[in-house]
């Protein structure tokens, strides 16, 4: 059967690594060094893998792999489409899954749905390496960089390498709430135009559940632009909110002065770590992923030691299944190399057992992971939308195809229920509240 696919329609086609500047990205503008041995190895795992999985993969010119599943006539299986096949199976021979997106990123491959497509592969991503090779697992991926370890200054610096990159990047994607962490929706599918009331009824509930009020003390760790400390002090709390980026400090202390509670906000560049004080509530929003393992004692014993008697402790997190978070642990990703240096997200048992250890006892945990996939299919959009004006601030193609792939493979990863986000709420051991 011979198919014929419109052209893609999702994001912008690259022409290809030529076009990309070896300063800014070497690893992308050259193709790695590495054996033919390891690149054929790739392509025979890969084409393996692909042929049980629910995906079509052809080259440009209609032919490569057409796996038996996918010889339907209605073309509604999600597409690969391999511009540059040696390109593609020489990156993942010699970097991985890492090599997969850098591969995206050189325009060796699209997809007319990005998301379909990696959502499939996020559900079958156990299944890519034959079992009995997975023992060799170490000889294929890379171990994190020492320097992207959260030390103090480490820590500032991977803050800073995503969330310094431009205020008014993230604003071409964001609501005007500027809230850069999963909504709760009211209802699916949603529109851009229900973001800003679904960023609200996320915060709404985490301030719930920290039990904020007038005359409340709280501290939230991670400021991002200031809307949940806005929200904070419009209930009459006194706020404090820490952070490490300079670019969001600015604008959070100019967004919170418009609203009219600059006498009830202070806004500080601060390491969770040298926080002193006893609070009410400590709220804390998708921060722990950029904690790493290394620093999550350290995390939870702030925690536990800001909290005054009868405080409780509200977070929203990213949790993944246990085993993979041990898999990915010390290794690096492309996600750790292009967009979150230094993070890891942690599973919902290491959260228990890091969390019991500082004393502190989780007494609500609720899970709503499809509200983040819809959340950023509407900032994948949005970017999407807003591609001419990301290119008018000075990221270049690359970095656009990066940042798109990063969207839709963040989705993927909830659509597929490989990833989920939760809200918990922790109390001192001695002082366990009521359970909500």
């Amino acid at each position: 059967m011979t198919l014929t696919l419109p052209p893609v329609p999702h994001g912008e086609t690259c022409a290809g690594r030529q076009s990309v500047d070896a300063t800014l990205w070497p690893d992308i503008a050259r193709l790695p060094r590495t054996s033919a041995l390891r690149t054929a190895m790739a392509r025979r795992i890969l084409e393996r893998a692909f042929a049980r999985m629910p995906l079509r993969v052809r080259t440009d010119a209609g032919g490569g792999l057409v796996p038996e599943q996918a010889r339907d006539a209605t073309g509604s299986l999600p597409t690969l489409i391999l511009h540059d096949p040696e390109g593609f199976y020489r990156r993942i021979g010699a970097n991985g899954l890492i090599g997969f997106g850098e591969s995206y990123m050189a325009g060796e491959w699209d997809s007319h749905d990005l998301v379909a497509t990696l959502t499939v592969i996020a559900r079958h991503v156990d299944d890519l390496v034959p079992r009995a090779l997975r023992r060799l697992r170490g000889a294929w991926v890379r171990r994190r960089p020492s320097s992207d370890l959260n030390t103090i200054d480490g820590a500032r610096e991977n803050i800073q390498r995503h969330y310094d990159l431009s205020n008014d990047l993230f604003a071409t994607f964001l609501d005007p709430t500027l809230t850069y962490s999963s909504a709760v929706f009211a209802s699916f599918p949603a529109t851009s135009a229900h973001l800003p009331a679904a960023q609200h009824r996320k915060i709404d509930r985490l301030l719930d559940l920290a039990g904020t009020r007038p005359g409340s003390s709280l501290l939230e760790i991670g400021t991002g632009w200031g809307e949940l400390a806005i929200r904070a002090a419009t209930r009459g709390a006194r706020v404090r909110t820490i952070t490490l980026s300079h670019e969001q400090r600015e604008l959070a202390l100019r967004r919170i002065a418009d609203a009219g509670v600059a006498d009830r906000v202070t806004v500080e560049l601060c390491d969770y770590r040298r926080v002193q004080g006893r609070y009410d509530a400590v709220v804390s929003v998708e921060m722990i992923e950029a904690v790493g393992a290394e620093y999550w004692p350290a995390y939870f014993d702030a925690l536990r030691r800001l909290l005054a008697p009868g405080g409780r402790a509200a977070l929203q997190a990213i949790t993944m299944p246990h085993q993979q978070m041990l898999n990915t642990a010390r290794t690096h990703t492309w996600i750790s190399k292009y967009v979150f240096p230094g993070g890891l997200i942690p599973s919902r048992e290491a959260i228990a057992r890091e969390s019991g250890d500082a004393g502190l006892r989780i007494v609500h945990d609720t899970g709503y992971g499809d509200h983040y996939a819809e959340t950023l299919r509407l900032w994948r959009e949005r970017f999407l939308q807003q591609s001419a004006a990301v290119a008018a601030l000075g990221f270049d193609h690359a970095f656009r195809r990066m940042w798109e792939f990063y969207l839709a493979y963040s989705e993927a990863g909830f659509r597929s229920h490989y990833l989920d986000v939760r809200q918990l709420v922790l109390t001192g051991a001695e002082h366990p509240g009521r359970e909500v």
